[in-house]
């Protein structure tokens, strides 16, 4: 039950402090229904659909990393420049993913 409780919290987190999230969500309220939708059979409903939710699952592991580095200190740091970096592509990569596997499913 606690870690129910905790997830939720970062999850309310996650939505009251980071601007991408609440986009990424909002997104996901609109595409997840419409790749259920459009999906033409159990793997294509899957594809669209979990391809959506991996937007806000990366951006949440982006913002915690944020989060942790920020932690730490407000001075520049090589590593944590890297490491801010390294969730910034992680979380263009996701999109990157999901908007091929829309393109794919659907056009071809």
């Amino acid at each position: 039950m606690k870690a129910t409780a905790y997830s939720w919290q970062g999850l309310r987190a996650a939505y009251h402090h980071e601007e991408a999230f609440r986009q990424e969500v909002w997104l996901c309220i609109v595409m997840f229904p419409l790749g259920l939708y459009l999906g033409d059979g159990g793997v294509e409903k899957a594809l669209l659909a979990g391809s959506v939710l991996l937007l806000p699952l990366v951006e949440i592991l982006n913002s915690a990393l944020e989060a942790v580095v920020d932690r730490f200190g407000d001075e520049m740091h090589e590593l944590s420049g890297r490491a801010k970096d390294m969730g910034s592509a992680a979380v263009a990569l996701a999109i990157l993913l999901t908007s091929v596997i829309w393109l794919l499913v659907l056009f071809f």
